[in-house]
């Protein structure tokens, strides 16, 4: 398996991403919270490099007017048309059946690399 480095955890501070090229893959890196996730910057709807969008909270409604944030900073919206992916998992929210691929990310000592379909993490 071939790794590629990432960059240090330094470099992606929290609530921050990175988006890195990785054999001729682009994917963004997230740090949320105290946890790591990656999914590929493509959204499956027409192509779209996905981590280019906001990332922002799930906005949820229980009656008209009143509005409340969840999982701030883990739903990425694709820049041309809004569609809206959870950054942890990789699946569109209204429809989990679509998705763009997400990588298991793991926390080493210093530096972050990606191994296929492994990311990992170095403090």
């Amino acid at each position: 398996m071939t790794r590629f480095f990432v960059g240090k955890a330094s470099e992606i501070p929290e609530g921050e991403k990175k988006i890195i090229e990785a054999n001729g893959r682009s994917i963004g890196v997230y740090h949320v919270g105290d946890q790591f996730y990656a999914i590929r910057n493509t959204c499956p709807h027409q192509g779209a490099e996905l981590c280019r969008g906001i990332t922002t909270a799930l906005i949820t409604s229980t009656r008209p007017g009143v509005f409340e944030y969840e999982h701030e900073g883990e739903i990425v919206r694709c820049p041309w048309h809004q569609w809206e992916f959870d950054v942890k998992t990789g699946c569109m929210i209204v429809d989990p059946k679509m998705r763009t691929k997400s990588y298991e990310v793991t926390v080493e000592r210093y530096n972050v690399s990606i191994e296929d379909n492994h990311l990992y993490v170095h403090l």
